[in-house]
């Protein structure tokens, strides 16, 4: 990602760019597969319903924190495809850049050829070419798209650039408890790698970790540091951003008092976990991933993994000019936050940070309610093996890290059973687990049970267990990541495939 200030903006004026290099982990995910028939290369007849292009464009963060990343339409986020349930769409993809892309549709039940995953054997958009895809949308919900490549050590591509928009897929029949909906997509720019440290993620409840998993993790990373190995890398950040704007530089969200305002809020981050606040009010969360909870309940903080979801409505009980923003202050000073400004309120915007507040994903369910036995049950193991990779931590389901050389199948599935997959986590980093073309059930999470919360992503917390039930609806192969880009880049990746 390149920096500009803003006289360099000004002088380049009209500047339109295309991306340069791809990384070697980057060409592997779209070498080997069918680039498009040659009749995808040209314009199709007739018009599409939508119309995307993949482009290098300025995303002006505050007057002078102006960035040159990968964008769709040339903005960020990308445009809000807002589609309906059971109504066809076609969408044009041009990829006006110089290296084969994909456009991911998560969280929809699509075919493989239109989910957007080279591993699953999508075929690319190719540079300088495009592509037209026809599906049906489906769940109905608050989804997304973004970029599916695997950059590796490459902080200009994948999803460290500005490639995600929101989707919208409206249900047959809308509830309509609010006054008006607003999206926010929530993103980091200007990455930069750092030398892993121990980092404070002790918002997940229950808090229960497996000892077992604990000392095996943790003897690990003693043995690997007693031999003089540094930490792995992770990534960071200098700029902050919700819907493409700095805290402070972008337009207020401006409301009338009593107005019931429906906040769709999505984390298109490439590696951080956020969380979100507004001082005086209470979030009622109603969809987590765009899937109705069964329990609302009222927070007074989201927290949202990589690629998650929270669909919350919030009444405007407290009248003022108010901050919402990230929790951490050195992330909402830098950009992490939105102004909320009530109609004849004067004045600086405030903060007042809330009470500690643990995200329990149980609240949200169906209490006291067992859920149906699986046909079988998957167990998997995440574990590390730090700075293996050249100084990156390489990261491994039951001991196998994925190949983008060789896109093997890990587990095999029958169409139509249900299965429950076990995961256990032996390290001590969060991962937010996403399963393409489905959606799962929550029915264990950190020794408590739980039923009812259907989700695309979850957080699975350090040296901890989760459960999770699917059915196997959706013939072909299906990706399973964790979807913090640094991990699934180097070896936390499996394909499922379904006959």
């Amino acid at each position: 990602m390149m920096f500009l200030d803003r006289r360099q903006f000004l002088k380049l004026g009209g500047f339109a760019a295309t991306a340069g290099g791809m990384s070697v982990l980057a060409r592997a995910a779209t070498q080997d597969r069918p680039a498009s028939a040659q009749a995808e290369a040209q314009a199709p007849v007739g018009a599409a319903d939508y119309t995307i292009h993949i482009g290098v464009g300025l995303v002006e963060l505050a007057p002078d924190k102006i960035v040159s990343t990968k964008t769709y339409n040339g903005q960020f986020p990308g445009p809000l495809v807002r589609l309906k349930e059971g109504r066809r769409v076609v969408v044009d993809i041009y990829n006006d850049t110089d290296t084969p892309e994909q456009l991911h549709w998560h969280g929809q039940t699509v075919p493989v050829d239109v989910d957007g995953a080279a591993e699953e054997g999508t075929p690319c958009i190719p540079a300088r070419g495009m592509r037209r895809i026809a599906f049906m949308p489906g769940p109905a919900g608050f989804r997304f798209y973004h970029t599916h490549l695997v950059p590796g050590s490459d902080l200009t591509e994948g999803q460290y650039n500005g490639q995600v928009g929101p989707v919208y897929i409206e249900p047959r029949h809308e509830p309509g408890a609010y006054d008006r909906e607003v999206f926010l997509t929530l993103k980091e720019f200007e990455p930069f790698f750092s030398r892993g440290g121990e980092m404070a993620l002790d918002f997940l409840a229950p808090a229960t970790r497996i000892k077992a998993l604990e000392e095996a993790g943790e003897s690990a990373m003693r043995a690997s540091l007693a031999k003089g190995m540094p930490r792995g890398y992770e990534v960071g950040y200098d700029l902050f951003a919700i819907n493409g704007r700095m805290l402070g530089h972008g337009e207020p969200i401006r409301v009338k008092r009593g107005e019931r305002v429906l906040f769709h809020v999505l984390n298109g981050s490439a590696t951080e976990i956020r969380s979100l606040a507004l001082p005086g009010h209470t979030f009622t969360v109603v969809a987590l991933d765009g899937n109705p909870v069964p329990t609302t309940i009222n927070v007074p903080v989201l927290w949202i993994g990589t690629a998650e979801r929270a669909s919350a409505i919030v009444e405007m009980n407290h009248p003022g000019i108010w901050v919402m923003g990230d929790l951490d202050d050195d992330d909402r000073q830098r950009g992490m936050g939105i102004v909320i400004e009530y109609a004849g309120q004067r004045g600086k915007a405030k903060w007042l940070k809330p009470k500690p507040f643990r995200w329990d994903y149980t609240r949200f369910g169906k209490p006291d309610t067992a859920v149906p036995p699986p046909d079988d049950v998957i167990d998997m193991t995440f574990t590390k093996n730090n700075a293996a990779l050249q100084g990156f931590n390489e990261w491994t389901i039951n001991g196998v890290a994925f190949s983008m050389e060789k896109m093997e199948s890990m587990f095999h599935l029958r169409q139509g059973k249900r299965y429950r997959l076990r995961m256990r986590n032996a390290t001590d980093d969060i991962h937010p687990i996403h399963l393409h073309r489905h959606t799962f059930e929550l029915t264990k999470t950190a020794g408590r049970p739980t039923a009812g919360v259907m989700k695309d992503v979850a957080m699975l917390g350090g040296y901890q267990e989760m459960e999770v039930d699917f059915t196997a609806n959706q013939p072909g192969l299906s990706l399973f990541h964790c979807h913090m880009q640094l991990h699934m880049d180097f070896g936390f990746m499996a394909l499922f495939d379904c006959a």
